[in-house]
């Protein structure tokens, strides 16, 4: 049985491509779900890097996807197929989260634990969808792997570190100062590379006897990724996320061919609800009991109102954050 919902909600609208001072709440009707998919009552969600490359207006949402921000949510099934409404569920959405009332396919809700908080769990999906597709699908990242993340204290970066200490891989990752790669060896990375001061290039080399890694997991691009690829032991694989440094790198193709590396990479949100699915059916079936268990939590940084988006964008922006910033209605 629907509950009581309302027809009206306040959401988070970025009012034209800015800083963090476009986004504004605004009343919005309350989205009506289609089939096979659920209305959430949002109770938390996530921030994320992709939201901020939206609101400058890098990052246009996907057809037929809400032009509202917020790509992960948790909350309480308010409407939709009746076996769900009143279950606790965090999803992954193409948009709409930064809203009090956020409608979700059903294939890419998760169930949240009792043990587990609304906001930890509003902050896991987006990370854990795209580390799980890019560094285990997409790079076979395997037990006893040496890897290397750039990023290592984004939400990207505290995830790439948990997922990687619960199977057994060697985590690397570079950050922007020594207090964050003590951060990240606090999280478990195996080693923390300042970027500002230190050769990662050198350092892997040293760290790894000089037979590289198995997989590099950048989100950086530009002149990182001939540095990366310089990383990679014989059989490697680079795989991009994403362009902060710039979409265009010059890379030396005889040696990717004598080494036999492969590139390649993924985005996340405009691929079709039947991949989203079957990536949570992969999530439930092989990384959701360490939820359950509590071994697996997303590492957060703050909480914000939801009409203090913009405060939480200039925190990302800033660089300030240690893990996952979520928003509270």
């Amino acid at each position: 049985m629907e509950r009581s919902i309302p027809s009206q909600m306040v959401a988070i609208e970025a009012q034209q491509p800015g800083g963090p001072e476009v986004l504004v709440p605004v009343e919005r009707p309350v989205p009506v779900p289609g089939l096979d998919e659920v209305l959430i009552k949002v109770a938390a969600a996530g921030v994320n890097r992709p939201d901020v490359l939206q609101r400058r207006g890098f990052y246009p949402p996907p057809p037929g996807a809400p032009d509202i921000l917020g790509l992960e949510v948790a909350g309480e099934v308010v409407a939709g197929p009746a076996a769900m409404i009143g279950q606790q569920v965090c999803a992954l959405v193409a948009g709409g989260g930064y809203a009090e009332y956020c409608v979700s396919p059903v294939g890419t809700c998760l169930p949240v634990p009792a043990s587990l908080g609304m906001a930890e769990a509003a902050a896991l999906p987006e990370t854990l969808f795209t580390v799980w597709t890019n560094l285990f699908e997409r790079g076979f990242a395997a037990e006893g792997d040496w890897v290397l993340v750039h990023g290592g204290t984004s939400g990207i970066g505290t995830m790439a570190i948990s997922l990687c200490r619960l199977f057994g891989i060697k985590c690397v990752v570079t950050c922007g100062s020594d207090e964050k790669c003590a951060a990240a060896r606090d999280l478990g990375a195996a080693a923390a590379f300042n970027y500002r001061t230190q050769d990662f290039v050198e350092e892997v080399g040293r760290l790894t006897g000089g037979r590289g890694v198995a997989v590099v997991l950048d989100m950086v691009g530009g002149d990182y990724v001939p540095r990366n690829l310089r990383c990679l032991a014989e059989e490697g694989r680079h795989v991009s996320i994403a362009t902060q440094r710039g979409v265009s790198a010059e890379v030396n193709f005889l040696d990717v061919m004598r080494r036999r590396l492969t590139l390649t990479g993924s985005t996340l949100r405009p691929r079709s609800t039947a991949f989203k699915s079957a990536v949570a059916d992969e999530l439930k079936r092989h990384a959701w009991s360490f939820v359950e268990s509590g071994q697996l939590r997303p590492v957060m940084d703050r909480t914000f109102r939801l009409a203090e988006a913009g405060a939480a964008h200039a925190r990302m922006e800033a660089g300030e954050h240690v893990g996952k910033s979520v928003l509270l209605p």
